[in-house]
């Protein structure tokens, strides 16, 4: 092969080497995009999880058994969260009718929200109140945003474990290292394999993402959602290398 084909040879494969390595790690940096906005929102807005909505439940909950008044966020975070969702859906329809990729026009769309949520946060003040109506339509921007990435999960990045709800993760995760120890059958050896290959990540990414928001929040305070808006940033600029939606894992 001469150099000329060599060179060629390299310009054409290396984009592709490129696109596989962000496809593999994208969930990880979604997972630190949700770790990340959960607990900024948690600590700076009185309690509110945008990414995990199980909490909002119980939340909620509690202040009805207990005869106290239920913050606003909380109660408007289930359906704003349900609303987002079929409206990501129906985008995904839209998109894919015309045959396009649903990944980077999702992770372009959370990278709106999680800036909107930043800019309502940051122009409030430093100390938000979370009654304010500029911290509760911040707040929904952020659970909007963590709504279309769960959507994007199913839709766009099929086969690719949860990157926002870990309590599935943890569960898979530690049923495939009882696989893996008792080595009963090879197939199921591999697929519990296969299965916490990419399963880790995830759960990796979440915890740290968790800890950086809260180390950060502490420091800055609303300035803090400028991490998970920089790093959607970054899953963006991922996703538009990756191109089309990959396809499942193996």
């Amino acid at each position: 092969m001469s150099v000329a084909d060599k060179g060629r040879t390299a310009r054409v494969s290396a984009p592709s080497v490129d696109s596989s390595l962000c496809a593999q790690l994208l969930p990880g940096v979604l997972s630190l995009v949700a770790g990340s906005t959960d607990v900024i929102s948690f600590l700076g807005l009185g309690g509110l999880f945008t990414a995990h909505i199980t909490g909002n439940l119980v939340i909620l909950a509690a202040h009805v058994v207990d005869g106290g008044a239920a913050p606003l966020a909380p109660m408007l975070s289930v359906p704003v969260f349900m609303t987002a969702l079929g409206a990501t859906k129906l985008l995904a329809c839209a998109l894919e009718a015309v045959q396009r990729s649903t990944l980077a026009p999702f992770l372009a769309l959370q990278f709106l929200l999680l800036t909107g949520f930043l800019a309502l946060c940051v122009a409030a003040s430093s100390s938000v109140d979370p009654s304010a109506p500029s911290a509760v339509v911040g707040g929904m921007l952020g659970v909007a945003a963590m709504a279309v990435q769960n959507a994007l999960t199913q839709i766009s990045l099929k086969g690719a474990p949860s990157t926002a709800v870990m309590t599935t993760n943890v569960t898979r995760f530690m049923m495939d290292a009882g696989e893996i120890l008792l080595r009963r059958d090879v197939d199921a050896l591999v697929r519990a394999r296969n299965r916490a290959k990419h399963t880790w990540p995830a759960i990796v990414g979440f915890a740290a993402g968790c800890g950086l928001g809260a180390a950060v929040e502490a420091a800055v305070g609303s300035w803090s959602l400028a991490l998970p808006a920089g790093l959607a940033l970054l899953a963006l600029a991922m996703g538009m290398a990756v191109g089309t939606d990959p396809g499942e894992h193996p």
